[in-house]
């Protein structure tokens, strides 16, 4: 059996190092695909790394409390043929690759797409044929909420992740406040990248804006994945998408990004200043008072597109965290007959990034019978 390095992963494009945690596992111990090995936090959440082979830990390398570069060697695993001085010597040789080394980046650049006036952020991962998953972020977000997702989805075909309009790094402009103009921009992005037709994977407000697609455009859509969705009952919290409005310091943000986690520690420092930095944009708050006044004013949505769903006739997958705070996972059960629900306990809003391992296998099972 060949020896198999877990290494420092890398999540979203502007990781370049993480500490190790906590280790799941011990020395000896057999690994299955897809096991969580170790607790690791960045400067964006923390995590775990997971196995991407079988096979026995021989050895771990990187204590707890350490700061390593991605792609840094954190343990090996191998079968009982290898000996340990085999073991010994594919350590002293394992070097970081030299662009991680130099803080350069292995995946594609950020892209920038023109849509009608609009600069678009986005990044495109896997490979170039196939039908790609776009995903497309909630109220408030940007594109590194798929930071767990976007690779892990990448071995199967394309995936292409962007920043919706006033959003991330995308220009700060509406392109319409209704679930038909937003939906409308996004078939235009898809125009301007090339892509006929997509997987629609969208979070909270980004899934009501997935359905109104399919619905407006279902050539457009090859399949629908729906995660804590708006658009299938009338309730959402609006102490968070008013709160997130008004917030204007640490202290003010911070009980209400709380809100997204079923884990509110995974609410980081680091993550305020960067909601924080955006909210500070001149047209930010201008934008996103416009949105809530149009779609979730009084705590209520305006917009139910999950209502007329059961029209659309290809695969559609809704995922949900039990704990979701900000819209009630019980409106899952507003899904069209047909369509798979899954409710994940131990997960809140944001359940690609607390449960991603979950997640990221319900896609992969979606998309492949897609």
């Amino acid at each position: 059996m060949e020896i198999t390095p877990i290494v420092m992963p890398k999540w979203g494009l502007e990781m370049r190092q993480g500490t190790v945690l906590e280790w799941l596992v011990s020395v000896g111990d057999p690994i299955e695909r897809g096991q969580a090995l170790v607790d690791v936090e960045t400067d964006k959440i923390s995590n775990a790394v997971e196995a991407t082979d079988p096979g026995v830990l021989r050895r771990i390398v990187a204590a707890s409390g350490e700061v390593l570069p991605v792609k840094a060697l954190l343990a090996v695993m191998a079968g009982p043929d290898v000996s340990e001085a085999d073991i010994d010597a594919y350590i002293a040789a394992y070097e970081v690759p030299a662009a991680e080394a130099e803080g350069g980046d292995d995946g594609p650049a950020y892209l920038y797409a023109d849509v009608g006036g609009i600069r678009v952020r986005h990044v495109r991962r896997g490979p170039d044929e196939g039908v790609p998953a776009l995903l497309i972020h909630g109220f408030g977000g940007d594109l590194n909420n798929w930071l767990f997702n976007i690779d892990a989805l990448a071995g199967r075909g394309p995936v292409i992740a962007f920043d919706l309009p006033a959003h991330g790094q995308t220009s700060i402009a509406l392109a319409g406040a209704t679930l038909g103009e937003m939906a409308a921009f996004v078939t235009r992005f898809m125009d301007a990248v090339g892509v006929e037709s997509a997987h629609l994977i969208g979070h909270s407000l980004g899934g009501a804006i997935a359905m109104r697609l399919a619905l407006d455009a279902p050539g457009r859509a090859a399949s629908l994945a729906l995660i804590d969705s708006a658009g299938f009952g009338d309730d959402i919290n609006g102490d968070y998408t008013g709160g997130f409005i008004r917030a204007a310091s640490r202290r003010e943000l911070k009980p209400v990004a709380q809100l997204l986690f079923a884990d509110d520690s995974l609410v980081t420092r680091q993550m305020l200043d960067d909601l924080l930095r955006y909210k500070r944009l001149d047209g930010v708050t201008q934008a996103l008072t416009a949105l809530d006044r149009q779609l979730f004013a009084g705590g209520r949505q305006a917009e139910q597109p999950g209502r007329e769903l059961g029209r659309f006739d290809k695969p559609v997958l809704v995922v949900w965290g039990r704990e979701d705070r900000i819209i009630p996972s019980a409106q899952a059960q507003a899904a069209p007959e047909g369509a798979r629900i899954e409710i994940l306990a131990g997960a809140g809003h944001m359940p690609q990034m607390e449960k991603a391992s979950e997640v990221n296998a319900l896609l992969k099972a979606h998309l492949q019978a897609a």
